[in-house]
């Protein structure tokens, strides 16, 4: 598995979307972290930093990603690697993450986001491998995959260009019973890392079923993430409850 890029395949998952809605719901979340994000889209440096460093670092997070991933959802032109665009979709989590534990009145667990600047190459792929488990779990919470969903992502991987180590990894994934005691494992006592898995969740998945809005409710219980703080990220992606 060492050949894998991990950070490839996430930016490859978010080009292609997981759900029908994803983009949007990335748009949306984007539009409310203006206050945080500040000038990042029009060029403003110190935001742009601060993003860098709330997942990794701007230089290996490669923050410029976040500006790359939300022009390119917003129509505007522009090239990134799929790399970027993974480190783009880590960064708005990550932005995600802050917010919603901060208005949450839990500023104190929002804090390790924003010192986190120069983790490993080695840290951000793990970060991505298990965003890609949680967004995996995430569409496999109304039943197996059928051959439908598993087309449409393989197709998307395909034309991103992802090789076929990468290729059969995913659907492995797609195909394996759920992971879920393991993603709960790997965010034990770290709210700001839950708080990314439960962002990534909600853009694999339309939650448009009982049993979809019944997994994401457990996974925030079983993850130790408040109900406050769900309920903040539900609103970031624009999500209303029933």
């Amino acid at each position: 598995m060492a050949s894998i890029n991990f950070m490839d395949l996430l930016g490859a998952l978010t080009q292609g979307g997981m759900a029908p809605s994803a983009g949007s719901r990335m748009q949306t979340a984007g539009s409310g972290l203006q206050d945080l994000l500040g000038g990042l889209l029009g060029g403003g440096q110190s935001m742009l930093n601060t993003a860098g460093q709330a997942m990794g670092g701007k230089d290996n997070l490669a923050a410029a990603g976040l500006g790359a991933l939300l022009g390119s959802l917003s129509g505007k032109s522009g090239s990134s690697s799929l790399g970027g665009l993974g480190g783009g979709l880590m960064g708005l989590l990550g932005m995600m993450a802050f917010k919603a534990l901060k208005n949450a009145g839990q500023e104190s667990q929002a804090a390790p986001l924003l010192k986190q600047a120069g983790a490993s190459p080695q840290e951000l792929e793990n970060n991505a491998q298990l965003i890609i488990a949680a967004m995996i779990d995430a569409a496999k919470a109304d039943g197996q995959v059928d051959a439908e969903e598993l087309n449409r992502v393989t197709g998307k991987l395909k034309e991103s260009g992802i090789g076929q180590e990468g290729m059969n990894y995913i659907i492995a994934q797609l195909q394996r019973p759920m992971s879920t005691n393991s993603i709960v494992s790997a965010v034990r006592g770290r709210p700001d890392l839950a708080a990314q898995v439960y962002s990534a969740s909600l853009m694999a998945i339309e939650v448009d079923t009982a049993a979809e809005r019944k997994y994401l409710d457990d996974l925030a219980r079983a993850m130790g993430l408040q109900a406050s703080v769900a309920k903040n990220i539900e609103q970031l992606v624009g999500m209303q409850r029933a």
